[in-house]
């Protein structure tokens, strides 16, 4: 596209035109809140000047939008809930204003459930986001707008926040790429706090080399945020050359479980397959305390979230309620009214695990086997390049399938918490259909800081899905 717009064979304001065009006609999909068209055609005639001037950015005519926990100055920021409502950022997130930097152009905010809670995106004020091969299927969540965003040619990338499955678990719903990079490889300065230790700034796209180069840009050091890691920054599209053949992990019960869909199954048991007959080791592992991920993240994520969201008080921003008598009303109308279901259920769970009685039963025993986990997951990647899984149990259910069961919708992350709690990189790609021709992801994870093997690798199961 790049070559195109340098030779004058389209403009970034038909790039734009085009986007714009594809939002109003899946306007049905509920993928966006705000649409910055007037905003984004202004930007896009700016950069066709400066392509002509030999001035642009690397990322000109690179169209992206941002799931709505994302800072960007002077526009709405609201997490999907009602208790910020009216709300516009005073700055710009890091990771967006990169991005900016390299003349991208911002198109608009996109649905998600409510501050990243929800594995469907039916938890958001807005009202859920449909997928956009069946409407009355959920996309995934919580980043599902920005997921069915790129899915359905709304934008070329969308970011989005990954807690426990956030990106990689909607991507695989809609048959995308949605890669989850090391814990502290992008800043998290301007993301909306859920779960401080788990929280990434993740990518949608529908080519490894797109997702490359924006992570190449959008990665690294950042003044602005104290828990960023100071390891450069590789180019990550050089590492796609790379014609290696990796040692490949996967561990036997995440296949024979009986939530896997059977499709799903089969699907992972021929890459494996192939991937041996190109050439590739692949060999069955054991993570003893791999089971022990779902419930670790789950306690520690609400704690996080109880701790974070006590900011949403009704005093000093977003929603405040007009029956408040005295102080202590205010708090509490105010946080009943402004929260959605979802949201008051993790911040009761994690108020539950952080009180005094329970603190040492809960929540110091999930860190103390977060670090079990953490450690047995690093060791693993002293031997093997790269561990292969599912993405989901299921490719995308019915809308309203699991609402009124909480449990059954956190299984739905069964498979995506592990690379959170871990603080692991993880991406999903995807590599089939099934019966009713829903897409089918698969999950690989690497070492820390090995996003340029997980881009790869990626790669090589594109292409082994192109020559079946």
């Amino acid at each position: 596209m790049q070559e195109d717009l340098l030779h004058g064979a389209i403009s970034c304001t038909d790039i734009v035109q085009h986007f714009l065009f594809n939002i109003e006609k899946h306007k049905h999909l509920n993928a966006f809140l705000s649409v910055y068209d007037q905003e984004a055609l202004a930007q896009a005639q700016v950069i066709d000047l400066k392509i002509k001037e030999g001035k642009a950015g690397k990322l000109a005519g690179l169209v992206v939008g941002i799931k709505d926990v994302l800072a960007y100055q002077n526009h709405p920021l609201q997490a999907a809930s009602k208790i910020l409502n009216g709300f516009h950022s005073l700055y710009t997130a890091t990771a967006v204003q990169r991005l900016i930097d390299e003349d991208a152009i911002i198109i608009g905010r996109q649905n998600c459930d409510e501050f990243g809670m929800g594995s469907s995106n039916e938890n958001s004020a807005f009202g859920p986001v449909r997928h956009a091969l069946n409407p009355e299927r959920v996309p995934g969540g919580s980043s599902g707008g920005s997921a069915v965003a790129v899915m359905a040619d709304m934008c070329h990338i969308s970011l989005g926040s990954d807690t426990g499955g956030s990106v990689r678990q909607p991507a695989a719903f809609c048959g995308i790429i949605g890669l989850k990079p090391t814990y502290s490889r992008i800043s998290r300065h301007g993301l909306v706090a859920f779960g401080s230790s788990f929280d990434c700034v993740g990518l949608f796209g529908k080519c490894v080399e797109d997702v490359a180069l924006v992570l190449s840009f959008i990665a690294g050091a950042d003044e602005y945020d104290s828990t960023v890691s100071q390891q450069v920054v590789p180019d990550y599209v050089k590492a796609l050359n790379d014609e290696q053949k990796f040692k490949v992990a996967y561990l036997p019960e995440t296949i024979h479980n009986p939530a896997l869909q059977a499709e799903i199954k089969q699907n992972m048991l021929d890459h494996i397959a192939a991937l041996q007959a190109a050439g590739h080791i692949v060999e069955a592992v054991s993570l003893p305390f791999m089971e022990y991920s779902l419930p670790t993240y789950y306690i520690l994520s609400t704690a996080e979230a109880s701790a974070n969201l006590s900011r949403y008080d009704g005093v000093r921003f977003g929603h405040r309620s007009k029956d408040a008598k005295d102080l202590t009303s205010l708090y509490r109308l105010s946080r009943s009214e402004g929260f959605g279901q979802e949201v008051k259920r993790r911040i009761l769970l994690g108020t539950y695990v952080l009180s005094a009685s329970y603190y040492d039963a809960y929540y110091a025993k999930a860190q103390k086997v977060r670090r079990l986990i953490r450690e047995q997951t690093k060791a693993l990647f002293t031997k093997y390049d790269v561990l292969l899984m599912p993405t989901t149990p299921t490719t995308a259910f019915p809308l309203g399938k699991n609402t009124s069961n909480p449990l059954e919708m956190y299984l739905a992350d069964i498979y995506s918490v592990h690379a959170n709690v871990a603080g692991i990189p993880g991406i999903s790609v995807p590599c089939g259909i099934d019966r009713q021709a829903l897409p089918i992801g698969l999950q690989v994870l690497a070492d820390d800081f090995e996003e340029g093997k997980l881009l790869a690798f990626a790669d090589v199961l594109l292409k082994l899905k192109e020559h079946a």
